[in-house]
């Protein structure tokens, strides 16, 4: 959603809970309101902020991202985690077998960028063989 359009301006404030909110300055995860783990008073800051410069955000649904255990000390615990595929681009296009997968290593959070504290899997799909190349 583009805060600069006024009916989804008018849509963003009404449903920052919901929402995920970036700055278009920022990145690495910093710059963001993430509604479902906000505060009220990080609310109402974002809203003074998007009001003033609407230009500066964007807003998008919050993804409900999948869990995956991961070693923590001595135990298993469950993380956050989102895929990232590779799609390789040629003569065809092809999506590899597996790709990157970007950890939430903080108990709880949402952010998986490595500059917040995020960690990174290879991710392979194991198949049976086939006589396909």
């Amino acid at each position: 959603y583009l805060p600069t359009d006024p009916s989804e301006l008018r849509y963003i404030l009404e449903h920052m809970r919901e929402l995920v909110i970036k700055s278009v300055n920022e990145s690495g995860g910093y710059g963001m309101l993430v509604g479902p783990h906000s505060t009220q008073a990080e609310r109402e800051e974002f809203a003074a902020r998007i009001q003033a410069n609407p230009r500066s955000f964007i807003a998008q649904p919050t993804l409900a991202l999948s869990r995956h255990p991961c070693w923590v000390d001595d135990h298993f615990e469950g993380r956050h985690v989102d895929l990232r595929p590779f799609v390789l681009f040629g003569r065809e296009v092809r999506v590899t077998p597996g790709g990157l997968t970007r950890v939430a290593m903080r108990r709880g959070s949402l952010v998986v960028n490595s500059s917040q504290g995020g960690g990174a899997k290879d991710t392979w799909v194991l198949a049976a063989p086939s006589d396909e190349p």
